[in-house]
């Protein structure tokens, strides 16, 4: 199920989507999220929207990247994932966009559901 949430103070809703998504997932602040994050880019020396940044900041914030089903790569939705996975929570990226789920709901500034994941990480 889609539940509209947009943490960003100033209610954007593009280009933020890492940011958005791991404030939902850790229930962090916007602000302090967008911080944590740009720390983990600059101690690597690359921009906070870099995936490799991200990821990282999400391991050591207690995420696991899991695999996703493969018996339909290319019709898997994030909606699909959600009936599968109704407890937990995840950050799943497309390529293009990013998106927290919660206890099979995914929660965004828009409905990605339509969006097909290509990344998952898991909160241990």
């Amino acid at each position: 199920m889609y539940i509209p949430t947009n943490p960003n103070p100033n209610g954007a809703y593009v280009e933020d989507c890492v940011i958005r998504a791991i404030a939902i997932a850790t229930g962090k602040t916007w602000d302090e999220t967008y911080i944590n994050v740009c720390l983990q880019g600059y101690l690597m020396k690359n921009m906070p929207s870099v995936n490799k940044v991200w990821g990282n900041y999400l391991t050591s914030s207690g995420f696991v990247r899991t695999p996703l089903p493969t018996n339909c790569p290319d019709c898997y939705t994030v909606r699909d994932f959600c009936a599968e996975n109704k407890n937990g929570i995840y950050i799943l990226a497309t390529g293009s966009h990013v998106v927290a789920v919660v206890d099979g709901n995914y929660c965004d500034a828009w409905d990605s559901g339509d969006e097909m994941p290509i990344e998952v990480w898991r909160r241990e």
